[in-house]
């Protein structure tokens, strides 16, 4: 019996089944070079970041102070915590300062970029709003101390003029927080209203154009279509706004008041430090920092659920 001669077609497809070696891939230069880039900005972020943060977790289940060992004592910072009526009322003043600040300084600063982008000498203005934001805030501190003074203070001295009795703005409970929501707003102006500035640079004339061929004034072209428009600008400045007042108004409050009247200031971030510093209670103040970032990482959370209505994603 004689076999058939294997096809040209069947010889190729053999030939292709046959796995191609491939030469060895040399390690080259531009295949290391990114990572060497990148190494001091992740050594600095290990070092000064990760660790730090690491350290920080353990702490708040020991009991700490400089000076000692740190001993393991599990949930009890935590439970102390929440069984402390002074750490409650200091996360109650600080959603008070906090929501304070973003419902008065936000609506603010958009209004006031607003005003400078349809104005002459917009860059004057602006470099004016921003110089608090090049000082001090502990300078800023005292000087609104001053200002601020129920005896003689600068504001009060004004209202006596029109025969108004001013309040004792920084030694009276009821008036305290509102005061230091003042200032922080004052302080916080130029930068919030910067970042405005670029979102309103960033909008065509053309939306303005439009409007005002269809009859509407400044306010309705305000309403319908900057806000509209200027909505991503408007999430990360909220966003922004409500972390740094809930963490960083404790260099501020310290000068301003100390935490008083009767505790009525006393934020969680000074909380923490007379914790850390003065009572040398480090585990304690560590189970109290991390409380405050799980209460801002949810707050940030329903912030961004509330902005996403409205098609956030195609943002």
């Amino acid at each position: 019996m004689t076999t058939k001669p294997t096809s040209d077609a069947a010889k190729d497809a053999n030939v292709s089944a046959v796995p191609e070696k491939r030469p060895k891939r040399r390690i080259q230069q531009k295949d290391w070079a990114p990572y060497v880039f990148l190494a001091p900005m992740l050594i600095f972020f290990i070092v000064f970041f990760l660790l730090p943060m690491g350290f920080s977790f353990y702490l708040t289940f020991t009991r700490w102070n400089p000076l000692t060992t740190p001993e393991w004592i599990g949930l009890e910072n935590y439970s102390h915590l929440f069984g402390s009526k002074t750490f409650r009322d200091s996360l109650k003043y600080t959603g008070y300062f906090a929501f304070g600040s973003i419902l008065i300084g936000v609506p603010l600063a958009l209004i006031v970029a607003f005003v400078f982008t349809q104005s002459r000498y917009k860059a004057f203005w602006r470099s004016l709003y921003f110089l608090p934001m090049i000082t001090n805030i502990a300078a800023i501190g005292f000087l609104w101390q001053f200002i601020l003074d129920g005896n003689g203070g600068l504001i009060n001295r004004v209202l006596g003029w029109v025969g108004i009795n001013g309040p004792n703005w920084l030694s009276d409970p009821s008036v305290a927080m509102w005061a230091v929501i003042i200032v922080a707003v004052w302080y916080y102006l130029g930068q919030d209203m910067l970042l405005f500035s670029a979102g309103l640079e960033g909008i065509d004339d053309s939306f303005y154009n439009a409007a005002k061929v269809d009859g509407a004034n400044t306010a309705q072209m305000f309403w319908h279509v900057t806000v509209p428009l200027i909505r991503p600008t408007l999430l990360f400045v909220s966003i922004t706004g409500f972390i740094r007042a809930m963490g960083s108004a404790f260099a501020l409050i310290l000068v301003l008041t100390g935490g008083g009247p009767v505790q009525s200031t006393n934020v969680t971030a000074l909380y923490m430090y007379q914790m850390a510093f003065t009572d040398l209670r480090m585990g304690r103040a560590s189970a109290a920092a991390f409380v405050l970032f799980v209460v801002i990482f949810i707050i940030t959370l329903v912030q961004l659920r509330l902005f996403r209505r409205g098609g956030l994603e195609s943002y």
